[in-house]
């Protein structure tokens, strides 16, 4: 967002819509002013707001916030008293809001939300971690620690994995670590998502690989110069893993696509 002033005035709120908004500063700063008090959003920073409410928000510089609106009902069935949480300050080193914004903003970019089953579950994972942030009740807290917290950090450990697999070095141990789970939490989260730690890494790696091969701009580089950028540390395996997988060596896959570029 470009600097600017949302207002929603007395005459806006007219319209009855009682929505409550959860706004997490992605970086910038927002000045937030209601109720009779002004509260400063510093990046990682979120606060609760509701439509029925004159309120307004004040970005000085360019910035980028992401915003959760859940109706009134829904949210009041998960939190207790959840307009006391209105315009209290929710710091970035809170871990429910931590998990749900890693877990919320690869959803700006995914364009696999297709079907309305998987629409309605990642809305409900979003609904469990805004309860945990603002202070859930007790239910509600142990369907979120079942449900959306599990969604939460299985998106977490398979982001960070995404971004690191060209690390040899990289582990179980190491994506435990760095999510402050046990290596044994980290799997079992694989193994109900329907797959293993390994196997998702493999994944990673060979996607990676085959995405350098068919790329003009690396046709120079070896394929076992490419298998080792890519965290290979054994060429045969690379080669097996990549032929199983693709159902062809990684030469026929770069000989495609060099025809396929010639014509």
């Amino acid at each position: 967002m470009s600097p600017a002033r949302i207002h929603r005035t007395r005459k806006l709120i007219a319209d009855g819509n009682d929505d409550l908004g959860l706004v997490i500063n992605r970086w910038g700063t927002i000045v937030a002013t209601a109720r009779g008090r002004q509260v400063t959003l510093r990046e990682g920073d979120a606060l609760l707001m509701t439509s029925s409410e004159i309120i307004a928000f004040d970005r000085s510089h360019v910035g980028s916030s992401l915003s959760i609106r859940i109706p009134h009902p829904v949210l009041s069935a998960l939190v207790a008293h959840p307009d006391d949480a209105v315009m209290r300050l929710i710091p970035r080193t809170t871990d429910a809001l931590r998990l749900l914004t890693h877990y919320a903003e690869p959803l700006l970019e995914d364009d696999t939300l297709s079907t309305p089953e998987l629409r309605r579950l990642v809305v409900a994972h979003v609904h469990d971690l805004v309860a945990l942030t603002l202070g859930a009740t007790r239910d509600a807290e142990e369907l979120a620690q079942s449900r959306g917290v599990r969604a939460a950090r299985l998106s977490s450990a398979k982001a960070y994995i995404a971004n690191n697999s060209s690390n040899r070095n990289l582990s179980v141990g190491l994506v435990a670590k760095h999510l402050g789970v046990t290596p044994r939490y980290l799997q079992k989260l694989f193994e109900q998502g329907g797959s293993t730690f390994s196997t998702f890494l493999l994944s990673q790696r060979l996607a990676r690989a085959r995405r350098l091969l068919t790329d003009p701009k690396f046709s120079s580089h070896q394929v076992s110069s490419i298998a080792y950028d890519v965290g290979f540390g054994d060429l045969s395996y690379f080669n097996r893993s990549f032929r199983q997988y693709y159902g062809a060596t990684p030469r026929d896959i770069r000989e495609a696509a060099v025809k396929s570029e010639t014509r």
